[in-house]
């Protein structure tokens, strides 16, 4: 997969978990891919606040980017 499709995987990844974080009051930004595995994105809103955020993050971000682009390897979120 070329870096272009891989970013292009990640932005439908975010897309399709956007709504629920949005309907929490939260969102989610991409900040980078770096060397084609490892993935920042922010945290905002309700998001930047809650007790769970780092499970939402894994079980949640990180597993539905996975989807979109298997070969990521870390999500992290960037403050």
């Amino acid at each position: 997969m070329t870096t272009e499709e891989i970013t292009e995987n990640v932005i439908k990844a975010l897309d399709e978990i956007r709504p629920f974080l949005k309907s929490d009051g939260g969102d989610i930004t991409l900040i980078s891919i770096e060397e084609d595995k490892h993935v920042k994105v922010r945290l905002e809103g309700a998001c930047t606040s809650c007790s769970v955020n780092q499970m939402t993050l894994r079980a949640g971000v990180e597993t539905t980017i996975k989807k979109f682009a298997p070969q990521i390897e870390t999500v992290v979120n960037v403050m």
